[in-house]
């Protein structure tokens, strides 16, 4: 390789390195909390933590206008998360995911450092922009924060699953059906985890408890096929 080729190598290779370390930039978004900086084509509120957007003083003083009538509606800051948390958890299960994503951004103008605003903004990550990465990352850090949803495991697990990564998933499942016993999903995932990672007779006894506990209709297709692959009777 001549000088001149040498030369070039070396420049695309400290161009990479810039591009990789400004797609690795992290903001703190919580005392001690810091996350990637993930953008997305969509509204600022429609983004997860407002598309880190620098606010102008007149958007900083709406929110905290927001913030104070959220807690006079409610009564508490508390009452009032957990009013907003509602909202976003049933616009997820609607598919409504641009309120769901405006609902736990409120969330976390209220109480930054929950878990609950990781959890729901990482399903909005997941299910709006198929960002599978940034949703793991959010639900990494969920798991850190004060006050877990039992179905937190649930759906991290499922997640991870996604993205085949079922060494992960299993422990992860595991707990999850301590967690919500009753949820056959969280079975089945765990069930599919296990198949995975070469347990047929464990995917066969979890695929056994899902049918036990009300899964919902794909997850039923979907143990008929778990089932079929580990050889269950």
């Amino acid at each position: 390789m001549t000088g001149r080729g040498i030369v070039g190598v070396m420049i695309g290779l400290v161009l990479l390195a810039l591009s990789g370390a400004a797609r690795a930039e992290t903001v703190e978004v919580a005392p001690g909390v810091r996350v990637t900086k993930t953008t997305f084509d969509a509204p600022i509120d429609e983004q997860p933590f407002y598309g880190f957007a620098t606010k102008t003083p007149e958007q900083r003083a709406a929110d905290a206008k927001l913030v104070t009538d959220l807690i006079a509606a409610a009564g508490s800051r508390e009452q009032a998360f957990e009013a907003v948390t509602m909202r976003g958890w049933k616009a997820i299960q609607d598919g409504r995911l641009a309120e769901a994503a405006r609902r736990f951004n409120q969330a976390y103008l209220l109480m930054p450092e929950r878990s609950a605003v990781y959890h729901g903004l990482a399903m909005v990550a997941q299910m709006r922009f198929n960002d599978l990465a940034f949703a793991d990352e959010l639900f990494r850090v969920a798991t850190t924060q004060p006050h877990p949803l039992k179905i937190l495991n649930t759906d991290y697990g499922r997640l991870l699953l996604m993205r085949k990564r079922y060494r992960e998933a299993q422990p992860v499942l595991e707990k999850a059906v301590v967690d919500t016993a009753d949820v056959g999903d969280a079975w089945a995932y765990l069930a599919f985890a296990k198949l995975q990672n070469g347990d047929k007779r464990g995917a066969c006894v979890d695929a056994a408890q899902a049918r036990k506990h009300n899964p919902s209709r794909a997850t039923v297709r979907d143990l008929a096929h778990i089932e079929k692959d580990a050889q269950c009777n």
